[in-house]
């Protein structure tokens, strides 16, 4: 059997990264697999980002720097997309790094299936400690075209026993961390985060509806830095509770223009209920008063879209503590809710 070497795109946008890009960039241009189009876009970052993807470009004729107005991580990416020439397009943020046989491993699974997308768990880099994160399990899958359909159901949201594990909402959801087909995602954009608050949910909603294979991989090849204190995951959103709400509009307008099924109208029912966990904490970060931090939890669970899905939502399937949680969001009890996402962001900062 001839070996099939395809190009892989590798997008990397760059902003106020110049403490981390080396480590980024080392990870990608020293891969065991060679065959790769390293796009890095520059986007308006007014640091020295530039400076350093110039000096690795004179250095390695597979780097493409792309230098434009400030767009955001959205229009970063799109802007790689629209660049690359791959058959295949994978994006890591610069602030992290891949292991240094990712793309080899991910290429020696279509040498033996032609899948239209490689998924693959990672870990979590904290300031002094690593947590592993295996997305789908401790084992390697296979997905064939059921399997895959039920793969882009769980981008919107958590079913039934999936809801015992409510932390894993959206571990699946990040465009990093996975192979795309080309040609499935190229004429596919990030929406604005400034719009939607966060663009990898909305966009793998898009991405996934037309893969009809894929794999997984259950070893950590992605390392997802979480202790840059610029990072956008790092910091308070004012606008997070609208941007949400921007967000929910567009899948609910999806699940309904593809006509896509119940189960998928009822994981996306629980990706709201889950939301308060996000929009709690972000509320908890915020530079203010306890009391006004349980007005605007109280503001939040109060809400029509809210209530109607902590109303559909069932409590069987979470562990006791969740179970608290969300009964304390059913009985509108923000003041409770308070304290658990205390509890809960201590917790996530040891």
């Amino acid at each position: 059997m001839q070996m099939i070497k395809p190009k892989i795109s590798i997008i990397i946008p760059c902003y106020n990264v110049e403490k981390y890009l080396p480590k980024c960039l080392d990870s990608i241009v020293n891969q065991t697999y060679t065959n790769l189009e390293i796009i890095c876009v520059i986007d308006g970052s007014p640091d020295n980002s530039l400076m350093i993807c110039n000096k690795y470009a004179k250095e390695d004729s597979r780097i493409v720097v792309i230098k434009q107005e400030n767009q955001g991580l959205s229009g970063a990416r799109n802007t790689g997309i629209k660049a690359s020439n791959g058959e295949y397009i994978m994006f890591v943020d610069s602030d992290d790094w891949i292991k240094i046989n990712t793309c080899e491993k991910v290429v020696s699974r279509l040498n033996k299936y032609d899948y239209d997308l490689i998924i693959w768990s990672y870990i979590r880099e904290f300031s002094n400690s690593q947590k592993e994160k295996m997305i789908l399990g401790d084992k390697d899958l296979s997905f064939d075209e059921k399997g895959c359909q039920k793969l882009h159901r769980r981008v919107f949201g958590l079913y039934k026993d999936e809801l015992s594990n409510p932390e894993n909402a959206d571990s699946l959801v990040t465009a990093w961390g996975k192979m795309y087909r080309t040609s499935l995602i190229k004429d596919i954009k990030f929406v604005d985060t400034k719009k939607i608050g966060t663009e990898d949910a909305l966009f793998n909603c898009y991405a996934m509806k037309n893969v009809k294979s894929a794999y997984y991989f259950a070893e950590c090849l992605y390392h997802y830095r979480k202790n840059n204190e610029i990072s956008i995951t790092s910091v308070y959103k004012e606008n997070l509770f609208f941007q949400w709400n921007n967000l929910f509009d567009l899948i609910q307008k999806y699940i309904d223009d593809n006509d896509l099924g119940e189960d998928f109208y009822q994981a996306f029912n629980n990706r709201i209920s889950l939301a308060i966990i996000g929009l709690g904490l972000n509320q908890i970060a915020e530079n203010t008063t306890s009391l006004k931090k349980i007005i605007s939890i109280k503001k939040i669970i109060s809400s029509i879209r809210y209530r109607q899905a902590y109303k559909k939502l069932s409590l069987k399937y979470f562990p006791i503590h969740w179970k608290v949680f969300f009964l304390f969001a059913k009985m509108n009890f923000a003041t409770g809710l308070y304290v658990l996402l205390v509890v809960m962001k201590k917790m996530i900062g040891k």
